[in-house]
Parts: C-alpha cells; structure tokens; sequence
C-alpha cells in the first residue's frame, strides 16, 4: 500500500470508534466500516481486509460492508452516521487542539495580534478541565544558538505563566524551548523572520 494517506479515521460498527489507523494496516470487520471525514479536511484512506478480500476507502462517508462473508463497498451521509451512531460519536476523547502565539523580536513579550489567539485557546481548556499542554518555544535565526535556546525557553515559560493565570494547573504544562532548530519558515542564518518567532501549544 502506498503511504500517501498516512492516517485515517474510521468507525468501525460494534468494534472500534475514531480510531486512527495506519494505511498500511487492515480493519477485521464484522459489520462495516465507515471512513470519517478528518477535521482538518486532509485526504485520509483505509484499507478493509475480510479473509482474501480486500476494500480500499478513499472517500468521506464510504463505507465497507460484509454479508454472508462478502464485503462490498457501499455509500453514506453525514445525516445518516450522526442518527445512527450520534451517541457512540458523543462519546469520542475530545481531539488535541494546536495553537501558536507569535513573540516580539528578541524578546519574550507577545506580538501584537497574539490576544486573540490566546483568548481562543481559552475558550478551548475551557471545555478540557484535565487538559494536558506541551508548550514550546522558538526563535528567528538571529543571535548566537545559546542564547536562542534560553530566549526559547523564556517565551515557552511566559505562555505557562499566561495558562496558569487562566486557571490550568502548572503541572498540567510541560515547556520546551528549541530555539532555532525548527522554524516554521526555514531562512539563512542570522535572518529576522517573525513567524518564527513563536511559542506553539499543543491541547490534548
């Protein structure tokens, strides 16, 4: 199998629910199998096995379905999964949630603009009361590899102290600095780039 579909989310009728399987795995079915639409709208695949059968799913809301031993690939709707599976769907983990707040050049004091993004995560924790967050600081390529290490880190902290005002517990907050080792833009040393300039933080 081809690995261009790398993850996939799939219900899997009396077996599993919003999982996230490999491509280059198989699905033992014992009703059907629907592919979900991912929630970032990345193209998504998987492949159903039953004895030497085989379905590849490629679409949103295709489904696989065997009788009397014989899969066969079948089509549905939004409409039609949330009536007859809304309640197990209800009961799905909440999905990690990113969020990136930029910082002002060789500083760790948010950009202009960062408020809105931090009231949005906010909100988001807000329904996430046990949240877990990795908070993680970077730079531009501008200064010395040590001191954008520390400044990395300076901002990761500043976000922590940000979260733990809002009322998530410091433990809850785990902060990395990496400093210049992965932009969001890549640049030549010594290059000024503001989106890189960043504290990214993930929700889960």
């Amino acid at each position: 199998m081809s690995g261009q579909h790398n993850r996939v989310r799939a219900l899997t009728a009396r077996l599993c629910l919003g999982s996230l399987i490999a491509l280059g795995g198989c699905a033992q079915v014992t009703d059907r199998v629907i592919l979900l639409p991912q929630p970032d709208g990345q193209p998504s695949a998987v492949e159903v096995a039953s004895g030497s059968q085989r379905l590849l799913l490629t679409q949103p809301y295709a489904v696989a379905e065997r009788h009397d031993g014989t899969l066969r690939l079948v089509k549905t709707d939004a409409a039609a999964v949330q009536q007859a599976y809304g309640a197990m769907l209800a009961q799905q983990p909440a999905r990690p949630r990113s969020f990136i707040v930029q910082f002002e050049a060789n500083a760790n004091r948010l950009a202009p603009g960062a408020e809105s993004v931090v009231a949005e995560m906010r909100a988001a924790l807000a329904a996430l009361p046990a949240a877990e967050l990795i908070v993680t600081g970077h730079t531009d390529r501008v200064g010395s590899v040590e001191a954008n290490d520390k400044l990395s880190l300076a901002r990761a902290e500043a976000v922590r102290e940000i979260l733990v005002a809002a009322g998530v517990a410091r433990a809850a907050v785990t902060v990395v600095g990496r400093g210049e080792r992965e932009p969001l833009v890549p640049t030549a040393d010594e290059v000024a780039e503001a989106r890189n300039r960043r504290v990214e933080i993930k929700i889960r």
